[in-house]
């Protein structure tokens, strides 16, 4: 008896042994949890979106002359990025169109009369308060948008007054450059041509922090009291760019019709820092958009250690020229 009571308490602990066995250790539930965790707080952190284009009522129009007007938004993960870039637009309209509030509203008025069914898209605009509020973010910005838009007509229809055959354009987009860490990097490219000797073109670059979600300027990427040193370098390079596009005869000749400023238009590229000028800003027209790339390995001790790339990639050299001029890309 005693022997079959230990054969049978000794097959109950065998039957428990075995059981645990096939049992999923209670810590692999947690490490998923924890690894999906991870990848979403990544994902939160990585800026993703497209452009989408904004719905513009233009009139019906045949021919060479027409208006072109082209404005797209960013749709992204990250509202307040795609917040802040609407904004840029809208200040982007104002440089270009440059009218004042009263110009603006004398066009509009102009503009209805003419053509009484541009009074809808008026109407829109001055209702803008409570339709603003319901409105998605693409919507709103079509709305903002609606008193450029007429001006824009307007203009038009006054070069065609005069009987110049022109064809006025104007374009915004923006586009993702930097997805992640250290900076996320959006580019506010235009371009426009409002029947003058040429276009216009800009390219304007916006970097964020995503965990802290703000914009982050020039100032906030460079190690204390270091921009003097920063400017000095800069500087090597507008000289260089001045002698390799054979600007003057000599630097010094350059700079009295061009003096060299440090731009705050920047991003941070694989080849190292990006400085971008605009028209007119350090030359003449001709040179476009010019741009100073500062490698990396000159910015060891200019730059604070979390802007600065993995050590495997401070050796990349650099041509000894890394200035360009180049004209805004879509």
């Amino acid at each position: 008896m005693l022997k079959n009571k230990t054969i049978f308490t000794m097959s109950i602990l065998a039957a428990a042994i075995a059981l645990s066995a096939c049992q999923p250790k209670q810590s692999e539930p947690k490490q998923d949890q924890a690894a999906a965790s991870e990848a979403v707080q990544a994902e939160a952190l990585k800026l993703a979106g497209d452009v989408e284009k904004l719905t513009l009522n233009l009139p019906e129009c045949d021919g060479n002359s027409c208006p072109e007007i082209s404005i797209e938004r960013l749709s992204s993960n990250q509202a307040f990025i795609d917040d802040f870039i609407n904004q840029q637009i809208l200040k982007q309209l104002d440089q270009i169109l440059d009218i004042s509030p009263k110009l603006l509203k004398e066009n509009q008025q102009a503009t209805i009369a003419e053509n009484p069914k541009d009074a809808k898209a008026q109407e829109q605009a001055a209702e803008q308060p409570a339709s603003l509020a319901v409105a998605t973010p693409k919507q709103k910005l079509e709305q903002q948008v609606a008193p450029y838009l007429l001006n824009f007509l307007s203009l038009d229809k006054e070069l065609k007054a005069l009987s110049a055959n022109h064809q006025i354009s104007l374009m915004i987009k923006p586009k993702i450059l930097n997805a992640d860490l250290p900076l996320a990097t959006v580019v506010l490219n235009s371009s426009s041509y409002l029947g003058g000797a040429h276009g216009s073109s800009s390219q304007r670059y916006y970097n964020f922090d995503l965990e802290k979600k703000k914009q982050v300027e020039l100032n906030d990427i460079l190690a204390p009291n270091q921009k003097a040193a920063l400017e000095k370098k800069a500087h090597e390079k507008f000289k260089a760019w001045v002698i390799e596009f054979k600007l003057a005869n000599s630097v010094e000749e350059y700079e009295q019709a061009w003096k060299f400023t440090l731009s705050d238009n920047f991003y941070l590229s694989s080849q190292g820092l990006i400085l971008q000028y605009g028209e007119y800003e350090i030359g003449p027209y001709v040179v476009g958009l010019p741009r100073l790339t500062i490698p990396y390995d000159q910015l060891q001790t200019v730059l604070k250690k979390q802007y600065l790339p993995p050590v495997e990639a401070k050796n990349a050299s650099m041509p000894a020229s890394t200035a360009t001029a180049n004209k805004a890309q879509s």
